[in-house]
């Protein structure tokens, strides 16, 4: 006799925007390599049928439908939701429409959001969200993607588990916007340190978004480790890392997650008395993993309960973070070339 389980149909997935993060970055993605995005994650999980998509832009709606399959696409929120009830509402839209967006979902009561970051353009208005979801009793997760990844989260409990001794200080580095990128590096830091506060915010830079420049900043935790955020320019070239300095060694994630380097003290060859430290291992990062392993987290959370690994209280942490970084910095100045 089949199992329940097997007998379940499968959750419904409506994705309002159509864009790379939706689908885009696997459109023309060899299937055997991990997926990018929230479609091609949830498309390979038989628990998950993308039931409908939304797009103002009818070239770009029917291109997802096509390389999907999936059968209903609109052109407006409202008619999806006039026309079908889903499980899972994946918002792929720009930031603006966040808000917008989120209200509509939850009067169709879906039993899950699933929202790129950052949650919304104002911190009020991401605020206004998580109190919304909570409140309709809908679970809320975020795409801080990271908190996916398989090493972060091995990294985030040796660290709690004093694997590596104390951690003595964090530095950071990225680009492309406070709220945009910036709010990844902060939800990083405190996944791995817990809650920060803002001791120092320098001066901003335009480097890609109008209305979200880039800001460099000092932070703390509550036990006193600084972590330093520096910015570098998108226009140059995309840059997201962190080093991790700790009491028994060093620890880079690289290029976003897909490299990274660990040392560890050794005695020094060459000073007596001397503790340095090794040349280091250089590893493939488990960051590509993150998409898939966010679905089926998500699916889990649905079939069995629980949190997301990334929900709407760490991402307004984060966010919260960020807008107290933007509101302290000095003038936004243009990056000369």
């Amino acid at each position: 006799m089949p199992s329940s389980s097997a007998l379940a149909a499968p959750y419904r997935l409506l994705v309002i925007g159509c864009g790379n993060i939706a689908g885009g970055f696997d459109a023309g993605r060899d299937p055997a390599l991990p997926p990018l995005t929230h479609a091609g994650a949830f498309s390979r999980d038989p628990r998950c049928t993308i039931a409908a998509c939304v797009d103002p832009d009818e070239g770009r709606r029917e291109a997802f439908m096509r390389r999907w399959g999936v059968r209903h696409g609109y052109g407006k929120v409202a008619q999806a939701l006039a026309e079908g009830a889903y499980d899972i509402v994946s918002i792929c839209s720009p930031t603006a429409l966040h808000p917008e967006h989120v209200r509509a979902t939850l009067r169709s009561r879906p039993r899950m959001v699933f929202c790129e970051k950052p949650l919304a353009p104002t911190l009020a208005q991401a605020r206004a969200i998580v109190r919304e979801c909570k409140r309709a009793g809908v679970v809320l997760a975020v795409n801080h993607s990271r908190r996916w990844a398989p090493d972060v989260r091995r990294l985030a409990d040796e660290l709690r588990a004093g694997h590596w001794g104390a951690v003595r200080s964090v530095s950071g580095t990225y680009n492309k916007g406070v709220l945009n990128n910036g709010s990844h590096l902060v939800d990083l830091v405190q996944l791995l340190l817990g809650p920060m506060r803002l001791i120092h915010a320098g001066t901003a830079i335009h480097d890609h978004w109008p209305d979200d420049p880039s800001v460099p900043a000092m932070l703390e935790s509550e036990q006193g480790v600084p972590a330093q955020l520096v910015v570098a320019d998108a226009r140059d070239y995309a840059v997201f890392e962190l080093q991790i300095i700790t009491e028994r060694g060093v620890i880079t994630i690289e290029d976003g997650g897909l490299q990274w380097r660990v040392r560890r003290v050794i005695d020094s060859p060459h000073f007596r008395g001397y503790r340095v430290l090794d040349d280091g291992e250089r590893r493939p990062g488990e960051y590509l993993q993150s998409a898939a392993r966010a679905a089926d987290d998500l699916l889990r959370c649905l079939s069995l309960g629980g949190e997301p690994a990334s929900t709407g209280d760490s991402a307004l942490m984060a966010q919260t973070l960020c807008d107290q970084m933007r509101r302290r910095a000095a003038p936004p100045r243009a990056c000369l070339h």
